[in-house]
C-alpha cells in the first residue's frame, strides 16, 4: 500500500490523499466484485433503476459539493463542473434508469419465414459479470460516470481506476453509489499508475472501457485482445469546424470560441482546427480573435472565470511546444499565449489564435489538448471536406451552414463517430446520442443503446413447440433433396419459376411434410 497525493492546480495545495494498490492485487479486488455482482445482476430492470433514480436524488442533494471538488481537483471553472460535468450526469442516471428497461428488455425476433412458423426467439441482455473503467483527468467526473452508471443498469459490478491527477473524485463516484443504497463493494476504486491499468486489463474483467491517448488505448486493446475480451477506446481528438459562407457568423464565431476554449481546451472533442471559406473568413477570423481575447483567466472558483489553468505542468508543456513550433514555421498568433496569474502558481494560457497554419505543421496533425484554434482559410466548401478528412483522427466534426440539406450531406462525407450542425459536443451530454469516433480516435461506442449493448452479452434464445420434426433432419435421400429445391423456387423464385416447382416437386413435398409428423425418423 502507498499514498497518492492529488494537488489544485491553480494554486499547487495539497487536495487529499488516496491509498495505492499493487498490481498484483488488483484481480483479488474484480474477485471482491464479483461476489457481490449475481445479487445485482438478478435484480428486475425496474428495481436497478430505483436505485439509479436515488443516485439522482443523491447527486442533487450534493452538486455543490462534487462541483467545488471538480474544480479543485482538476481546474476546470465552477461554471463548467456543474453545466459540463456535474449536472448532465444527475440526467444521465435518469434516462439509464428510464430508457434502459426498455432497451435493455427481451426483444423479440420477427421469424417471418415459411420455414420457421412454428419457431420464436428473442434477443436477452445478460450482464457479463465485472465491467472495468479506465478514466481520464479531463472528464474526469463525467465521463467514467456515464460508464459506470451504464454498466450497473445492465447489471454488473464494476472496478473503476480513475487518473492519478483526479483520484478523489473517483471515490466519490463510488460513494454517490453506496449512498443510494447499492450493495457495497459492487463498484470499487483501484488507484495507481499505468500499471494498474494494465493489471485491470489483464484481469478477469470481462470488458475495458478506456477513455485517453491513442497511444496507451492501443496498449489496452491489445492486452484485452490476449484475453479475448471487448474493450471500447475512446481516444484522442482533432475536430474540425468548417465554417461555409452561407452560415450564421456570430454564431460560428461564438461556436468556435466555446468549442475550442471550454476547459482551456482540454476537451477530446473540443474544436481543434477551423476551416473557413474565404468569403467569409476575414470576419470570421476578427470575430474569433476579439471574442477570445474578451475570456476571463483567473481563479476556476470564481463564476466569472471562463478559462482556468492547465491540468498539469506536462499538459502546458505540450501546448506552449506545439504553439511554438507553428510560430517558428510562419504562423501568426492572432490573440492568446501564456499568463501569469497573480497569486496563482498553476499555468495558464489565455485563449490563442493562430493564423497562417499549414496542413505539415505538427499542431494541425498532433492534438493539441490546450485553449488554441489554428484557422485555415480555404477556397471551397469541397476543400474544407478534404483537408478535414485528411487526418488519423475521426472523433467528432461540426458544419456551420444555415442550409440543413447542405450541411447532413457534407456530415455524411465527414470520416468521423460524431457530426455536428451549427453546434459542436454538446451530445456528450445527452446519454440517448451515441459517442466514439473512427480511425485512431477509438473503438466502440459508450452512451446510446450501443453503449448498453457494449456492457451485456447478447444471448439468443428459441423456443419450438416439438409438435412437428424439421424436415430438414434426418434421413437424407432423394426426395428430401427435391422437395428443398422445390422449397427454394416455390418461396423465391418467379411465378413461371413457382408453377414448374410446384408441378415438379409436389409430391416430394408432401411425402416430407408427411415426415415431420413421424418424430422417430
Amino acid at each position: 500500500m502507498g499514498q497518492l497525493e492529488s494537488f489544485n492546480p491553480a494554486t499547487g495545495e495539497l487536495v487529499g490523499t488516496v491509498e495505492t494498490i499493487k498490481p498484483e492485487d488488483v484481480q483479488g479486488v474484480v474477485d471482491d466484485v464479483a461476489e457481490v455482482q449475481p445479487f445485482w445482476g438478478q435484480l428486475s430492470l425496474a428495481d436497478r433503476a430505483r436505485y439509479l433514480r436515488r443516485a439522482a436524488d443523491v447527486l442533487v442533494e450534493e452538486v455543490d459539493e462534487v462541483a467545488e471538488l471538480l474544480t479543485r481537483e482538476q481546474g476546470k471553472p465552477i461554471t463548467e463542473s456543474y453545466t459540463m460535468e456535474v449536472v448532465p450526469t444527475i440526467d444521465v442516471l435518469r434516462w439509464c434508469a428510464s430508457a434502459g428497461q426498455k432497451i435493455l428488455a427481451d426483444e423479440q425476433v420477427r421469424m417471418g419465414q415459411a420455414l420457421f412458423l412454428t419457431k420464436q426467439a428473442k434477443f436477452t441482455y445478460q450482464p457479463m459479470g465485472v465491467v472495468g473503467v479506465i478514466a481520464p483527468w479531463n472528464y474526469p467526473w463525467s465521463i467514467p460516470f456515464d460508464e459506470v452508471a451504464m454498466a450497473l443498469m445492465a447489471g454488473n459490478g464494476v472496478v473503476l481506476k480513475p487518473a492519478s491527477l483526479t483520484p478523489l473524485l473517483g471515490e466519490r463516484i463510488r460513494e454517490t453509489f453506496e449512498k443510494a443504497g447499492l450493495p457495497e463493494g459492487l463498484v470499487r476504486v483501484v488507484h495507481g499508475g499505468g500499471a494498474i491499468g494494465s493489471a485491470l486489463c489483464e484481469s478477469s474483467a470481462r470488458k475495458i472501457f478506456f477513455t485517453g491517448s491513442v497511444e496507451v488505448g492501443r496498449k489496452v486493446g491489445e492486452l484485452c485482445a490476449r484475453q479475448l475480451k471487448g474493450s471500447v477506446l475512446e481516444l484522442g481528438g482533432k475536430d474540425p469546424q468548417i465554417v461555409c459562407a452561407d452560415a450564421d457568423l456570430a454564431n460560428a464565431i461564438s461556436g468556435c470560441v466555446w468549442g475550442g476554449f471550454a476547459n482551456a481546451g482540454q476537451t477530446c472533442s473540443g474544436i481543434e482546427r477551423t476551416y473557413v471559406v474565404k468569403e467569409v473568413a476575414d470576419r470570421f477570423l476578427d470575430g474569433v480573435a476579439r471574442r477570445a481575447a474578451e475570456l476571463s483567466v483567473g481563479d476556476p472558483m470564481e463564476w466569472e472565470t471562463e478559462i482556468g489553468p492547465m491540468a498539469s505542468d506536462d499538459q502546458y508543456g505540450v501546448v506552449t511546444d506545439l504553439v511554438d513550433d507553428a510560430l517558428g514555421a510562419g504562423a501568426e498568433r492572432v490573440a492568446g499565449g501564456p499568463r501569469e496569474v497573480p497569486g496563482f502558481s498553476g499555468k495558464f494560457i489565455a485563449p490563442t489564435v493562430l493564423a497562417g497554419v499549414e496542413d505539415e505543421m505538427r499542431i494541425m496533425k498532433e492534438e493539441i489538448f490546450g485553449p488554441v484554434v489554428p484557422i485555415v482559410v480555404v477556397d471551397s466548401e469541397e476543400e474544407a471536406l478534404r483537408r478535414a478528412n485528411d487526418s488519423n483522427f475521426g472523433l467528432g466534426a461540426s458544419v456551420w451552414t444555415k442550409d440543413r440539406a447542405k450541411g447532413e450531406r457534407m456530415a455524411r462525407r465527414i470520416e468521423s463517430g460524431m457530426v455536428w450542425i451549427n453546434d459542436h459536443s454538446y451530445t456528450h451530454a445527452a446519454c440517448q446520442c451515441s459517442w466514439g469516433g473512427v480511425k485512431e480516435s477509438g473503438l466502440g461506442r459508450s452512451h446510446s443503446k450501443f453503449g448498453f449493448y457494449e456492457c451485456v452479452d447478447i444471448k439468443l434464445v428459441s423456443w419450438e413447440p416439438g409438435v412437428t420434426r424439421d424436415f430438414w433432419w434426418q434421413p437424407y435421400d432423394r426426395t428430401l433433396g427435391q422437395a428443398v429445391r422445390a422449397s427454394a423456387r416455390l418461396l423465391y423464385g418467379r411465378n413461371g419459376q413457382r408453377l414448374k416447382a410446384l408441378r415438379e416437386g409436389g409430391l416430394p413435398l408432401l411425402r416430407v411434410g408427411a415426415r415431420t409428423l413421424r418424430k422417430d425418423r
